[in-house]
């Protein structure tokens, strides 16, 4: 059942992209929900009751979830995506964040926790992965394109089929 869109709570996350050495991207095959047995990036809900920065909440998830203790100035905001609707359930506001050095494979804790399993995966095989549908048909092609530059795109699922929008973008020249 569709609740009415005016109605709807907002809620806040981020994701987080860590690459290695080798260009390979750290990803969590979720055992849970949302996304149970689908491969996407480390990251989750800000804790807004404590006044939470999205920042903040980036160098905490990745700590968290990979046991890296990251610097503030070693996360960089690389993307924001906006979503009316999601599932008729929810609207959210989702920061990107990429991590501004490689991640050696020996700085992670653990590969298994009750969130999933991380894997380092081959860029060029993101795609092959059971990921979300937004990821392969929106989210994942803008993290390419704007690795180390910046994007904003609006996704609205109160309509069908949903609709997307990049309202702001910038490439970086070198990456």
């Amino acid at each position: 059942m569709t609740q009415d869109i005016n109605t709807l709570p907002y809620k806040v996350a981020v994701l987080c992209y860590l690459y290695d050495q080798e260009g390979r991207l750290l990803l969590l095959k979720r055992c849970k929900a949302p996304n149970a047995n689908k491969y996407s990036p480390i990251g989750g809900k800000l804790e807004a009751r404590i006044g939470e920065s999205p920042h903040a909440c980036a160098i905490r998830e990745i700590h968290e979830e990979a046991g890296i203790q990251l610097g503030v100035n070693e996360v960089r905001l690389s993307g924001v995506l906006s979503e009316t609707a999601y599932e008729g359930e929810t609207h959210w506001l989702i920061f990107l964040y990429e991590v501004t050095r490689p991640i050696h494979p020996s700085e992670i804790a653990a590969m298994e926790m009750d969130e999933g399993t991380l894997e380092w995966i081959e860029v060029d095989e993101v795609n092959d992965l059971d990921i979300p549908d937004t990821d392969r048909t929106i989210i994942w092609s803008l993290v390419q394109k704007h690795r180390g530059g910046f994007f904003t795109v609006h996704i609205d699922f109160s309509v069908e089929p949903f609709t997307w929008t990049v309202q702001e973008e910038w490439i970086a020249k070198d990456v």
